[in-house]
């Protein structure tokens, strides 16, 4: 399976086999059975890629899995005319291509037949056990009759919940949703949308946890397609226009092999195109393309050592760029990536960024979890079980998959648990941070020590009064960073519950729905205002609240400034929220707080969605025509620059930002973790369309490897 530039409108090519023809395999598949000494010929395509993963693979087990598929399946057609029988047969290929094992691969055949025949999971169990009865089991839907409108959210959760004991489940759900994507042109036009949300919101981010990138890449181009039809045809030109003969990635390839041979170091130096998703990220990252923008480097070596070699001599021979050099092999990725990633200038000055690891590191960056083979195969050296245990560990199950795990028992309704599984999936980093008593929680980025007190105490964190976070006295509000020591303090009064401003604070869904959860069992309680809250803190909590915003810039002896921003009510004192900073073209929505005014967010600010969950009613909010922000002052925005640290950093950023006409309101500098570096700073500019500009030169800063506008309260220094 490709990872590279897949069109969704064309074959897929492949180098070592040609395409493989699903009408004609849809013929052999009708000729009715073969005799038992040999494969079927419609699945020699399988066995072929099966082997040459598996060389010592049986596939016997697959031969009679492919007979009762065959069979049950007869007479069944696509609506796209072919016999259904190409479709857990095409499944089942990819899943091969990516190196899965015998049983997932049998599962894949068989993946359907309960769900659509009259085979029934007992019969799947009895012919050919346990395992492959569970993955058939768990990718089935649930059927609308029993369900109604809660049959896909309900479905997905069974999903998760198989996937917890095993994460083949998945794997075979992801291949599955992957051909259908491939032929979805048969559908109807809504129908496509519709699927291709589902896929973006929820399946693609479940391929990019699982590593599945072979998977990811291609389902991000199907949907791009599907929902971006006219960006899709851009970038499609695009790559088309770039292919050529003078292709400068092909000049930097040539004179890194050189130099890598020259030191004796054995390594195959590839080029990567870009899939087409990446290469319109990367466009509207930079604006204008640049030759070496459609693909890049990738080197391949035996050891991990070799690696750091090759790091060495890139960065010895060719003028390196600091600020696109990340280490994912030292600290890998939550969804076993491992890779050197840096960038190197070329002749000419062109740039090319490079990708550097094992080969294994690639299988497995390719593949994910499907690279890892049967996770559940026992060691024969081991001592046998004495007591069976219905429940598997699974050695595969990440951080974030024992979260989803944990909330959804939680949300029994399912469309809070659909919302919910949105949202959290929307989370594409993920942060490890320990306990006192030695153990560790993982935890999306962002979150919070309300979220590690959950996180640790379940229910008992309703009582939290604080934290100590590096053994200092913080707040539940503070935000944690990756490799932190956090221990939420609890008070003995066990009676006492959350505070409303938690739901500002809390980043995971198991947080958030334990906190509303309190209050609905608790409706006579009091809710300070979310937005108006205290600065001295929420009452019974004895700590500072970080507000939802920073109001004090905002309001002057005179009177409140103009903003730019209509709302229904023309007569409503109206105020941008510090928390998110909004500026135009933001997509506005705002909030009647306490005195009647009106506060306007960024719509995807979480303290929307804050304010949503306690009831309060969204006002409709818009830029005022010919209207930018704050017209008498500028706009005020929050930026937060990640960095590596380095001497003259803090100098330099300053000087960007001064040099871009902004003026500093505030700034913090969290303390070093792992050499890296969090600035935020609050800026005024004297007019919103210089904020792209401002960040771009923040960007060029030496050492600044992401600028981003605050998605949470900014101190205010």
């Amino acid at each position: 399976m490709s990872a590279e530039a897949a069109d969704p409108g064309a074959p897929l090519r492949r180098r070592s086999r040609p395409r493989i023809d699903l009408r004609r395999l849809g013929r052999v598949a009708l000729r009715g059975p073969v005799s038992r000494d040999r494969l079927p010929d419609a699945i020699s395509h399988v066995a072929e890629a099966h082997r040459a993963h598996h060389p010592d693979a049986d596939l016997t087990i697959l031969r009679r899995a492919y007979v009762l598929a065959e069979s049950s399946h007869r007479g069944q057609m696509r609506k796209s005319g072919e016999p259904y029988i190409t479709h857990p047969l095409a499944v089942t290929l990819i899943l091969a291509e990516l190196g899965a094992e015998t049983t997932t691969l049998t599962a894949s055949l068989l993946h359907d037949t309960v769900e659509d025949t009259e085979v029934t999971l007992d019969q799947v169990k009895e012919q050919f056990g346990d395992e492959v009865c569970y993955l058939v089991d768990g990718v089935t839907k649930l059927e609308k009759v029993d369900y109604g409108a809660a049959a896909e959210p309900e479905t997905f959760r069974k999903m998760l919940v198989a996937t917890g004991n095993d994460v083949r489940v998945m794997s075979i759900k992801l291949a599955d949703r992957l051909h259908n994507m491939r032929t979805l042109g048969v559908m109807r036009p809504e129908k496509q949308a519709r699927i291709a949300k589902v896929t973006r919101d929820v399946l693609i981010p479940l391929a990019e946890r699982l590593g599945v990138q072979a998977l990811k890449t291609e389902l991000e181009d199907l949907v791009f397609a599907i929902l971006h039809p006219e960006e899709y045809e851009e970038t499609r030109a695009l790559i088309a226009a770039a292919t050529g003969p003078d292709d400068p990635l092909e000049t930097i390839a040539d004179n890194v092999t050189h130099t890598l041979r020259d030191a004796g170091i054995s390594a195959e130096v590839l080029i990567r195109p870009r899939h087409f998703v990446s290469v319109h990220r990367v466009r509207r990252k930079r604006g204008e393309l640049r030759g070496t923008d459609f693909g890049r480097l990738l080197v391949l070596v035996g050891e991990d050592a070799d690696c750091y070699a090759v790091l060495g001599e890139l960065h010895t021979c060719f003028t390196p760029v600091i600020s696109e050099f990340k280490d994912f092999i030292a600290a890998p990725k939550f969804n076993l990536y491992q890779s050197l990633h840096t960038a190197v200038v070329g002749p000419e000055g062109a740039v090319a960024e490079v990708l550097i690891r094992t080969h294994r590191m690639h299988k497995v960056a390719e593949a994910g979890v499907v690279a890892l083979g049967n996770p559940y195969a026992q060691d024969p050296a081991a001592a046998p079980q004495t007591e069976p245990s219905d429940e598997r560990a699974d050695p595969t199950r990440p951080g974030w998959l024992s979260r989803l795990l944990d909330w959804q028992e939680s949300a029994t309704d399912p469309d809070t648990f659909w919302t919910t599984l949105r949202d959290d999936l929307a989370q594409d980093r993920e942060i490890t941070v320990f306990r006192t008593d030695g153990g560790t929680l993982g935890l999306p980025a962002g979150a919070s020590c309300v979220d590690a007190a959950y996180a640790q105490y379940g229910d008992l964190a309703h009582t939290a009064i604080g934290a100590r976070v590096n053994g200092r006295l913080a707040t539940l509000s503070t935000v944690l960073g990756d490799g932190d020591t956090v221990q939420p303090l609890l008070a003995q009064d066990t009676a006492s519950g959350p505070s409303p401003d938690w739901l500002d604070h809390a980043r995971t869904p198991a947080a958030r729905i334990a906190i509303t959860g309190w209050f609905s069992d608790h409706p006579d309680e009091a809710k300070p205002d979310p937005e108006t809250a205290d600065a001295t803190g929420p009452g019974t909590r004895g700590e500072p609240a970080a507000a939802t915003e920073r109001e004090a810039p905002a309001r002057s002896r005179s009177g409140p400034r103009p903003t730019g921003v209509v709302v229904d009510d023309p007569n409503a004192q109206v105020r941008l929220a510090g928390c998110c900073t909004p500026v135009p073209p933001d997509e506005l929505t705002g909030f009647v707080v306490r005195g009647g005014a009106v506060t306007v967010h960024r719509r995807e600010c979480p303290a929307v969605a804050a304010m949503q969950e306690i009831g309060r009613a969204p006002v409709a909010a818009r830029w005022a025509d010919g209207e930018g922000g704050e017209s008498d002052a500028g706009c005020r925005v929050t930026l937060v620059a990640e960095s590596f640290g380095r001497p003259r950093l803090l100098a330099d950023l300053t000087e960007a930002i001064a040099t871009a006409d902004a003026a500093i309101v505030s700034a913090t500098v969290e303390p070093p973790s792992e050499q890296r570096v969090r600035h935020t700073y609050t800026l005024r500019l004297p007019d919103a369309a210089g904020l792209p500009g401002l960040m771009r030169a923040m960007r060029d800063v030496a050492g600044v490897y992401d600028v981003s506008r605050a998605q949470h309260p900014a101190p205010t220094g």
